[in-house]
């Protein structure tokens, strides 16, 4: 499928959005997560048949969109409500209506915002490897209970500084551990091999992320509780953070709830129970110092979490599936193009 890119101005902001397919077709909405952009979803757009309408927005902050602040305190509703403003818009979707949406990491984040705020927007849902209803980090049950009052250890504190540092230089190098590339490679897929040929493309996507206090990964507060940081209002990594994202209740009792298929891999280094990104699982391998033990600090059990909430969602009336893809990383769509396709156009299948 050809693509081009449109500039819409929706929400006092320039959304870049990455469109493909005919006016007509079957609408498709592709959100994107964290340190990426929507050229991530390449990989997948490509093997699309004809008949399907692409509609990929860059989040305020990536790719060609405008760097806009992110107002942490409202938890992921500044990108769910950028999304939605281009749902309204006729040049991008001419046909009124439900779309079909799928979404990674962060960008289910924002779409289960969506599905609470905006509701009857989605005809069908597929996530893949998606942040956990309770927020990223400090929780320590399926039920989201906060490990301790302070939130600590979650929120823009916890990113690396030499992998930002990396990012605002534009670093394409692969010596580092921290570098982007490296991070790509490492995090991102659990396979580098599965990058192929659009290695470059997807770090392209990476480096695109705009840098700052209210942007990646924004601020931070120093708390009482180990390891001393925690979740300020300002940028991304806080949207995530839990005293701040937390929709499990407005998910599992959504007043519409489209079919959900959930996607990952098992060997998800990103979100997963035994995440290399949260601070509580790093310092139970003795990575971070002074780990208080995992009576006090558990890792967050992130896809327990989400099993819990959407067997929720089901009881009250929606449905889900999940599916594991085997020696398989944090992004599916690149790892696995075919079955993941397959499954986004299973969903389409009662609407086409």
């Amino acid at each position: 499928m050809e693509t081009r890119e449109l500039q819409v101005q929706a929400r006092g902001i320039i959304q870049n959005v990455l469109v493909g397919g005919p006016e007509d077709g079957t609408p498709v909405l592709l959100v994107h997560g964290n340190c990426s952009s929507a050229q991530f979803w390449l990989p997948l757009v490509r093997r699309l048949p004809d008949g399907i309408r692409v509609v990929a927005p860059d989040l305020r902050g990536y790719g060609r969109s405008q760097t806009a602040p992110v107002d942490a305190t409202r938890g992921l509703s500044d990108f769910a409500d950028d999304v939605a403003a281009l749902l309204d818009d006729r040049s991008l979707f001419p046909q009124d209506g439900p779309v079909a949406v799928a979404a990674h990491s962060m960008g289910c984040g924002v779409v289960m915002q969506m599905l609470a705020d905006h509701p009857g927007r989605f005809s069908s849902v597929l996530l893949e490897a998606p942040l956990s209803p309770y927020g990223f980090g400090g929780t320590r049950d399926l039920d989201g209970t906060p490990t301790t009052a302070d939130f600590a250890g979650t929120g823009g504190g916890t990113a690396n500084p030499d992998f930002v540092a990396r990012i605002q230089a534009g670093d394409r190098g692969a010596e580092a551990p921290t570098s982007p590339l490296a991070v790509l490679r490492s995090a991102y897929v659990a396979d580098p091999a599965s990058l192929g040929a659009d290695e470059q493309l997807l770090l392209d996507t990476v480096l695109s992320t705009a840098v700052g206090e209210d942007n990646y990964p924004g601020d931070a507060k120093p708390v009482q509780s180990w390891p001393g940081i925690g979740p300020g209002d300002r940028g991304v990594l806080n949207t995530m953070a839990p005293n701040h994202f937390n929709v499990a209740e407005a998910l599992a009792g959504a007043a519409v709830k489209p079919p959900i298929v959930w996607v990952r891999g098992d060997r998800d280094a990103i979100v997963s129970d035994t995440s290399l990104f949260d601070l509580a699982y790093l310092g139970s391998l003795d990575l971070v110092p002074g780990w208080p033990g995992a009576e006090a600090c558990p890792p967050q059990p992130m896809v327990g979490q989400t099993r819990a909430v959407l067997q929720r969602y089901a009881d009250n009336g929606g449905s889900f599936r999940e599916v594991v893809y085997d020696n398989c990383g944090h992004s599916p769509h690149v790892e696995r193009p075919a079955e993941v396709t397959a499954e986004l156009l299973r969903l389409l299948q009662p609407v086409r």
